[in-house]
């Protein structure tokens, strides 16, 4: 399975499962919720932070912490 750090934009998924269980918890409570469309629409230009569509509204997250949100690709 793969993590939301290796996204590209313009792609889309949807959010399968957390491996880290304390950061789980804030990404929820964000909307960042199993099951959600997902898709990247920024990164900065060193790669971190990007931001994300989710839930209607964009977020943005460091690398670190999209590496531990497990997705699985749209076609």
């Amino acid at each position: 399975m793969e993590s939301l750090d290796q996204l590209k934009i313009g792609q889309t998924a949807i959010v399968r499962e957390f491996s880290d269980e304390v950061l789980s918890t804030k990404l929820i409570e964000m909307g960042c919720l199993p099951g959600e469309t997902i898709s990247i629409s920024k990164t900065a230009p060193l790669g971190c932070p990007i931001a994300i569509n989710i839930s209607g509204y964009e977020l943005c997250l460091r690398k670190n912490e999209a590496a531990s949100v497990l997705i699985e690709l749209l076609p």
